[in-house]
């Protein structure tokens, strides 16, 4: 099947018993000594007081410091013990699994990560792992292979794909995904060319995902990323995303998770606050911060 040049595609419903949605929004990361001098932190805190900290406005994280180091069960452990009960990870894998993939190496990686994770899941925190594929992993039968034998590889656990090349968005992946019960993750990123589109497009009726980048296309490419995404959002683009897509996720799935990568001068947790709010002026049930933080 032939790429659509008209997103959005038709949406894949779930079972009529999907009918509640629980709503939980946070910050892509929250360890940001800029956050502190943003107000978002009192002034001259450290990074190991953070997370009670993040805890007290978002009940939900998603921890990118996997994507660099492999994540380890004891520390998995330690990062659990500073959160409340019931607070929830999102965990993004690790770059050899999905940058810089060694072929004969990557299997091993894959259970180290699954191994490095198990403390989450065995809590029940582990709300979702994100596979975020690189720009250059486009649609070819190589990248095609690598991608199915990493869902394979990585079955059992709640996962979520990132693309960012327009060339898996096709009603083709969506199907497989769908098959999978793979979430395909949805994104606002710069409407620049060849990167993949926002879409609304559902494929695990059990878990949403969505990924504010911001819309900085003069710094998407730069290299930096305090360039890259250093983007504050207005509430009526805020507003577009509920009154939009957001609705139509909402509506076909038991829970949605919202990040915000836009973290330089913590507009991402003020973008995320100003989302929540909206949500809850139309209904919604969005999940507050857990309570005794």
């Amino acid at each position: 099947m032939s790429r659509s040049r008209n997103p959005p595609f038709p949406p894949m419903r779930p079972p009529a018993a999907a009918t509640f949605c629980q709503v939980m929004a946070g910050t892509c990361g929250y360890s940001y000594t800029e956050w502190a001098e943003a107000g978002f932190y009192p002034r001259g805190t450290r990074p190991a007081a953070m997370l009670p900290l993040y805890a007290q406005r978002f009940p939900i994280t998603e921890l990118n410091h996997t994507w660099y180091q492999m994540p380890r069960a004891e520390v998995m452990e330690r990062q659990r013990g500073r959160a409340p009960d019931g607070f929830a990870f999102a965990v993004k894998v690790t770059r050899t699994l999905t940058h810089d993939v060694d072929p004969n190496g990557w299997r091993a990686d894959a259970a180290a990560f699954r191994e490095g994770v198990a403390p989450l899941l065995q809590a029940g925190q582990l709300a979702a792992v994100l596979v975020q594929l690189p720009h250059s992993f486009d649609r070819t039968p190589s990248c095609r292979r690598h991608l199915a034998a990493l869902l394979d590889e990585l079955v059992g656990l709640p996962l979520a794909v990132e693309f960012r090349n327009a060339s898996w968005a096709t009603d083709r992946v969506f199907a497989e995904l769908q098959r999978r019960r793979v979430t395909l993750v949805a994104v606002d990123e710069p409407p620049l060319r060849g990167l993949f589109p926002a879409l609304d497009v559902v494929t695990q009726p059990d878990l949403g995902y969505v990924r504010f980048h911001g819309r900085n296309g003069r710094g998407w490419y730069s290299g930096s990323k305090e360039q890259q995404f250093d983007y504050d959002y207005s509430d009526e683009e805020l507003r577009d995303w509920v009154e939009g897509k957001l609705e139509a996720m909402v509506r076909q799935t038991r829970r949605t998770i919202i990040f915000f990568n836009n973290h330089v001068a913590a507009q991402a947790p003020r973008n995320a606050q100003a989302l929540m709010q909206m949500l809850r002026q139309r209904g919604y049930s969005v999940t507050p911060a857990i309570e005794g933080t």
